[in-house]
């Protein structure tokens, strides 16, 4: 894969933060409107949206999407994308027209600007702490009330860039069995070709994304759990498996 050369790499990288800055700051006064109350979430998600296409289009990305099942907006689910790029929450916020809750980690909070608003609507875990693990099933019972999904990104971090899928953590299926929510496998195919963490890597392109046949819950017990997951990786790491621009890109660079 061809990469623009350094000099404007570092620049264009340099343009993503300065965007989201600005973007931030100039539509503040609504986003801080909108996380008072939990009643304004569906309006601070259309902003989000926002967001979330200025970043991308402005980055000169695209979303080319295909969908084996389409959305019922009267349903929550449990969304399951791999995660390989600091633009993967806003590939899937800018998918969704209905609003989802994230499980994230309480790290991001220390970023400035954006942790103050991360902090207001994200659902943050401390993976080592009971306590903390605990807190999210009660926050997530809330905000599945009033007719929300959820996402979180199943491998729990973001993996070297020589593997295609790292395994899963148990969460996402504890929790779409406790609330019998489908789970909505997404396989995101370029995020890290073109958005990779290293820094001198990457260039505009099209994001591919595949959002699979949801998983039904209905019947599963916490029993189950170890089969969900398992079911969801194979579904996804065959996916990323079978397509040759992606399986290239991580075999090049397994091999430098």
């Amino acid at each position: 894969m061809k990469y623009i050369k350094i000099p404007f790499l570092l620049v264009w990288r340099f343009w993503f933060y300065i965007l989201m800055l600005v973007s931030i700051l100039l539509l503040s006064p609504i986003l801080l409107i909108f996380t008072f109350k939990e009643d304004h979430y569906h309006l601070f998600w259309k902003v989000a949206r926002i967001l979330a296409k200025v970043l991308i289009y402005g980055m000169g990305f695209r979303l080319n999407v295909q969908l084996d099942e389409e959305i019922d907006p009267s349903k929550s689910y449990m969304f399951c994308p791999n995660h390989a790029s600091l633009m993967d929450p806003f590939v899937l916020i800018a998918l969704s027209k209905n609003p989802i809750v994230f499980v994230g980690k309480k790290e991001l909070v220390k970023i400035p600007v954006f942790g103050f608003f991360y902090k207001r609507v994200v659902i943050m875990v401390d993976r080592n702490s009971l306590k903390s693990r605990k807190r999210v099933f009660k926050m997530a019972k809330k905000r599945l009330q009033n007719g929300v999904s959820m996402a979180i990104f199943p491998e729990g971090l973001v993996p070297t860039e020589d593997v295609v899928l790292a395994p899963f953590k148990k969460g996402a299926f504890s929790l779409a069995i406790e609330f019998d929510i489908p789970i909505v496998p997404q396989v995101y195919y370029d995020c890290k070709r073109f958005f990779s963490w290293d820094f001198l890597k990457g260039r505009p392109g099209v994001f591919r994304v595949h959002q699979h046949r949801f998983i039904s819950t209905k019947d599963l017990t916490q029993n189950d759990i170890e089969g969900l997951k398992d079911k969801t990786f194979e579904i996804m790491y065959n996916s990323l498996l079978n397509d040759e621009k992606y399986m290239k890109d991580t075999n090049r660079l397994s091999n430098e």
